[in-house]
């Protein structure tokens, strides 16, 4: 625990060791392992062609999870500069090189797909013209807890579109949080943690390192800011009685689920 003395020698700093950076691969780790078993479930050949759409995060994690194993992955997005994600810590190390490319027509090419895109992603259009022996969604929504966004989400008609005899959902859920987004996930972690921890006693206050990334990502298109930025302790903490914040913020991931249905 990193822990100092604050303005007097009464009050303590306490900084987590958990970054940011561990908070996103943690969640990237549950998705793209349940990914990762359930294509290993289907007894695939190591060179299968293996098509990743979407990049930002999921998409990064499976592709270099996949790439522990499979030797024929495509990460296809229409932001050419995500590919920098693919070379920096995001979604863990990638161990066999995945190639990348912004051509949609690529999409069909795979023996397997893998769908992150969410809303306003593939359509049912394209996809109806899927035909391939395993077809993977991940499902945006998380607990169907705002009408809305349930309302909006089409994968089950995209999904149905898909020629395959191989198709599942990825369903990521656990912290009552609106969608299955990696950056909402941690927000929503990040969130949580300050609620339970600002009824602690003795506590001053607390504050966490959070950014509106997506502005850094999609505007800027700064990669390297963005890992400079994430590569920062997540919580800091005034208190007079001091505590173990990292257990708390890996309490609280533990209750993230991400599952094959």
């Amino acid at each position: 625990m990193d822990i100092d003395t604050g303005i007097t020698s009464e009050v303590l700093t306490i900084k987590s060791e958990i970054k940011l950076m561990d908070i996103f691969n943690k969640i990237i780790e549950k998705k793209s392992q349940a990914c990762f078993d359930y294509i290993e479930s289907l007894n695939l050949e190591q060179d299968s062609k293996i098509i990743v759409i979407g990049t930002y995060f999921t998409g990064v994690g499976i592709v270099k999870k996949l790439s522990e194993k499979y030797t024929n992955i495509m990460l296809i997005d229409i932001y050419p500069h995500l590919e920098e994600l693919l070379y920096t810590p995001l979604g863990g190390e990638m161990i066999i090189p995945v190639e990348f490319s912004s051509d949609l027509d690529l999409i069909y090419d795979g023996d397997v797909v893998i769908d992150t895109t969410g809303f306003g992603g593939i359509n049912v259009e394209q996809s109806s013209k899927f035909n391939v022996e395993a077809f993977i969604i991940e499902d945006p929504v998380a607990e169907d807890n705002d009408k809305l966004l349930k309302n909006k989400n089409n994968i089950h008609e995209r999904l149905k579109a898909v020629n395959s005899p191989n198709k599942s959902i990825l369903k990521t859920k656990g912290i009552d949080t609106k969608t299955s987004g990696t950056m909402t996930l941690t927000i929503g972690v990040l969130t949580n943690v300050m609620n339970m921890i600002s009824k602690k006693e003795g506590l001053l206050y607390s504050a966490c390192e959070m950014g509106f990334f997506e502005e850094v990502i999609f505007k800027e298109k700064n990669v390297d800011k963005f890992i400079e930025l994430t590569d920062r302790k997540a919580f800091k903490i005034s208190t007079i009685n001091p505590f173990e914040i990292d257990e708390i913020i890996l309490d609280e991931l533990d209750k993230i689920e991400s599952k094959m249905i």
